[in-house]
C-alpha cells in the first residue's frame, strides 16, 4: 500500500486559492481586568508579536475545544497559509491526510515535539512519524507555526515551506485524574485516562496517561484502532530541569479505497473496497487476469482490502540548565524505534494453486537516535543563540507477497502483521546521518527594533545498501554549508509594528525504496546518482501587526523561490509497483498574501478568521523519457 506515493507535484498545484476559515470561542473565565482579557484573546490564537518571522501559535485553551480523537493538525487549519484535507471526519486517518502550507505539501515541511524531529510525517515513515502516534491530542499543549522556513534551530531537514512545532503539556502542581469517553456513529468509542500525581517529594512531577479508541469506517467495511500509553516525569534539580518522555502507539486502520474522477462517475462516491465481500474480489481478479491484467476496472477500481499497521516507540530526556542569569543550555536526547506493514490484496500477483490475488506489503523497520542543543546567551542588547542537531538513522524497507492459498474463503488479517513471505520483490538498508548546525544574534536597537541575522550549516549523507532486488547500493550527500536568515521587528506606537524576513534553506534526500531517488529504477539511479541535486527554497516575507482595544491583527505579503524540484513520474497504478522515473525539473516562484483577525467585539465572546492567496507558477519545462528511449518535452513553463 505505501507504494501509492502521495503527489510530489503537490507543491506546485495550482492553488489560486482564497480560503477563509472562522471560529467562536466563549471565554470560560470571568471578565476581569485589561489584562485579563488579553490573555484570554491570547488563548485563542496568538499572532506573533516580536516575532521577526511570521509566527502564529494555537494554545490549550483552543486545542482543548478540538473533538476527542482528531488530529493535532486540525488546531492549525485555520492559520492563514493552512490547507489541511483527510477522508476520515477525524483528520487522523494517515494515508489520506494532505497538509500545505504557502503551497508546500507536507514532504517539504518540518514539524517537531518538544524539539524532536517528528520529520516530514510521510505516510512512508523513513525519517520519523506522525503527530496522531507521537503523542495523544489531549496532552498536546500548543501548536506553533511558522509558515516561513521555520526558526534555525528547528531540528529539521525538509522544511524549504513551514515548520510547525507542537509541545506536550504541562504537569500538574497538584494531584488529577480524569477520564473522558466519546460514543458516536460508525461504532466510535474512545476512552482518555489520565493520572498526575502533582508535586511530590523533591518536586517530581509525573503524567501517565493511557488511550483506547475504535471505530469503523463511515463507508465501507473495516475498523480503524489505536492504543497509546504515555508517560512524562519532571525533575528539578537546583535551578535546572529534566524531563523524561515516552509514547508507545499501536495502530491499524482498514483503508479507503482511492477514488478517481473516472470512479466516482461510475461508481458514485461511495464506492470503497469489496471487504467483506469475498465473492466480489474473487471475481473482479478473475476478470482482472482474463484480460492480461489489461483491464483497469476490474483491476484496480477497488481491492479485497487494504490496511496500514504501525507500532512506534518515542522516547526522550532533556535538559535545561541555566548556568546564570545570562546562559541557558538545552539538550534533549532522543530514540524512535517504528515497526510498520502496508498492505494491499493485489490482483496482479495471483497466489500459485490459491486465490486469483495475493497480499502485497511495504515494510518499515526504522531505528533513530539523536540529540537537539543549544546555548543561549544573553548580552544586553545582544541575545546569541548556537546549536547542533545530530542523527543517526538506520532504516529497512522492503516489498513481500503473501500467499492467500484459499480461493473458497480469505485467511490473512489485515489487522495483523503478515508472516512467512511467498516473496520478496526487494529489500534495502538504509543509513542516514545528519548534522545541522546554527548560530545567530539576536539585537534589540533601543526598545522598538529587533534585528536577527543568523545561518545554519545542513550536512546530510544517504547510504543505500541492496539486500533484495534491483541494484541501488550507493551514496547521496546534500551539503548546504552556509544557509543564511535574516529578519527585523520595528514596534511603533506601542501597539503596531513591522516584520520582514529572508532565509534560505535546503531538503535533504530521502532514504526510501518508495520515494526520493532510491525509489526509481537500477538504471535510472544510476543515472542520477551523481547528478540530482537537492531542494532548495529562498523564502521572503513582510508584514504588519496590528492591536486595538478589542482586535488583534496581522497581514503578510510573500514570494518564494523553489529551485531544484524534483519530479517523480509514476509509470502506471500505484499497486503494480513500478519504479518512478524521479529528476531535478527546474523551479517555481510563488506569491501570496495572508491575513489573520481576532475580534473580542465583548468579554467571553472572541472571534477568529483568515485569509489566503498563494499562486504558484513552473518556470521552466521538463523532458520525458518512454521505455524506447524517446524524450518528450512537457510545456508547463508559465502555467500554474
Amino acid at each position: 500500500m505505501s507504494s501509492r506515493h502521495k503527489p510530489v507535484d503537490a507543491t506546485v498545484r495550482h492553488l489560486i486559492a482564497l480560503a477563509a476559515s472562522a471560529s467562536i470561542l466563549v471565554a470560560t473565565q470571568p471578565a476581569g481586568a485589561q489584562d485579563a482579557t488579553d490573555e484570554a484573546l491570547d488563548e485563542v490564537v496568538v499572532l506573533g508579536y516580536g516575532e521577526t518571522r511570521q509566527v502564529q501559535s494555537v494554545g490549550a485553551a483552543q486545542i482543548d475545544q478540538l473533538p476527542a480523537g482528531i488530529s493535532a493538525l486540525k488546531a492549525i487549519e485555520k492559520l492563514p497559509g493552512v490547507n489541511f484535507q483527510s477522508a476520515d471526519p477525524f483528520g487522523a486517518y494517515e494515508w489520506s491526510t494532505r497538509i500545505t502550507i504557502r503551497g508546500f505539501n507536507q514532504n517539504r515541511l518540518g514539524f517537531t515535539l518538544d524539539d524532536v524531529p517528528l520529520g516530514d510525517m510521510t505516510y512512508g515513515n523513513h525519517n520519523g512519524l506522525h503527530i496522531s502516534r507521537a503523542i495523544p491530542t489531549e496532552l498536546v499543549g500548543r501548536a506553533v507555526l511558522s509558515q516561513g522556513t521555520g526558526g534555525l534551530g528547528t531540528a529539521s531537514s525538509s522544511n524549504l515551506g513551514g515548520a510547525v512545532q507542537f509541545f506536550s503539556t504541562d504537569l500538574a502542581d497538584t494531584f488529577d485524574a480524569r477520564i473522558q469517553q466519546t460514543f458516536g456513529s460508525d461504532s466510535t468509542r474512545r476512552t482518555f485516562g489520565q493520572l498526575q500525581s502533582g508535586e511530590l517529594a523533591a518536586g517530581t512531577r509525573l503524567s501517565l496517561a493511557v488511550v483506547d479508541g475504535r471505530t469503523q469506517k463511515w463507508k465501507g467495511d473495516g475498523p480503524q484502532k489505536q492504543r497509546e500509553y504515555n508517560f512524562k516525569v519532571v525533575q528539578p534539580v537546583g535551578e535546572a530541569s529534566l524531563t523524561a518522555f515516552y509514547n508507545y502507539s499501536d495502530r491499524a486502520e482498514t483503508d479507503y479505497q482511492d477514488l478517481s474522477k473516472d470512479i466516482v462517475a461510475r461508481r458514485g462516491t461511495n464506492w470503497d473496497n469489496y471487504y467483506a465481500d469475498w465473492s466480489a474480489a474473487v471475481a473482479a481478479a478473475n476478470a482482472c487476469n482474463a484480460s492480461g491484467q489489461n483491464d483497469a476496472i476490474a483491476c484496480d477500481d477497488a481491492y479485497w482490502n487494504a490496511s496500514g499497521l504501525r507500532k512506534d516507540h518515542l522516547g526522550y530526556i532533556a535538559a535545561e540548565v541555566p548556568f546564570s542569569t545570562a546562559v541557558t543550555w538545552k539538550a534533549n536526547v532522543y530514540h524512535h524505534g517504528d515497526k510498520g506493514q502496508g498492505l494491499w490484496a493485489t490482483p496482479y500477483v495471483p497466489t500459485p494453486g490459491g486465490a486469483p490475488l495475493s497480499v502485497r506489503t511495504t515494510e518499515y523497520d526504522l531505528k533513530r537516535t539523536g540529540v537537539v542543543t543549544s546555548l543561549n546567551w544573553n548580552l544586553g542588547d545582544h541575545e546569541l543563540n548556537g546549536g547542533i542537531w545530530y542523527e543517526d538513522n538506520d532504516f529497512t524497507q522492503a516489498r513481500r507477497f503473501y500467499a492467500e492459498p484459499n480461493i473458497a474463503a480469505p485467511t490473512r488479517d489485515f489487522m495483523k502483521f503478515q508472516r512467512n513471505p511467498l516473496q520478496t520483490q526487494w529489500e534495502y538498508d538504509f543509513k542516514t546521518t545528519t548534522r545541522v548546525l546554527h548560530l545567530q544574534d539576536t539585537w534589540s536597537i533601543g526598545d522598538a527594533v529587533r534585528v536577527n541575522v543568523g545561518a545554519r550549516s545542513v550536512w546530510s549523507k544517504n547510504e543505500a545498501e541492496t539486500v533484495t532486488g534491483a541494484l541501488k547500493t550507493g551514496t547521496l550527500k546534500s551539503d548546504k554549508p552556509f544557509l543564511p536568515q535574516v529578519s527585523v521587528n520595528w514596534s511603533f506606537n506601542g501597539r503596531n509594528e513591522m516584520f520582514a524576513s529572508a532565509s534560505r534553506n535546503v531538503r535533504t534526500f530521502a532514504s526510501s525504496g518508495t520515494s526520493g531517488p532510491f525509489s526509481t529504477s537500477a538504471v535510472g539511479f544510476a543515472a542520477i546518482r551523481d547528478v540530482v541535486q537537492p531542494e532548495t527554497a529562498v523564502n521572503i516575507e513582510g508584514g504588519v501587526r496590528l492591536r486595538g482595544d478589542t482586535y488583534e491583527a496581522v497581514m503578510t505579503a510573500y514570494h518564494v523561490d523553489f529551485r531544484n524540484r524534483l519530479l517523480g513520474i509514476t509509470q502506471g497504478p500505484g499497486i503494480v509497483g513500478n519504479p518512478a522515473v524521479l529528476a531535478n525539473v527546474g523551479s517555481v516562484s510563488t506569491k501570496g498574501i495572508e491575513a489573520a483577525l481576532n475580534w473580542r467585539p465583548f468579554s467571553r465572546f472572541s472571534w477568529f478568521t483568515s485569509l489566503a492567496y498563494n499562486d504558484s507558477k513552473y518556470d521552466d519545462d521538463y523532458f520525458t523519457t518512454n521505455s524506447s528511449g524517446v524524450s518528450t518535452r512537457v510545456a508547463v513553463s508559465g502555467s500554474r
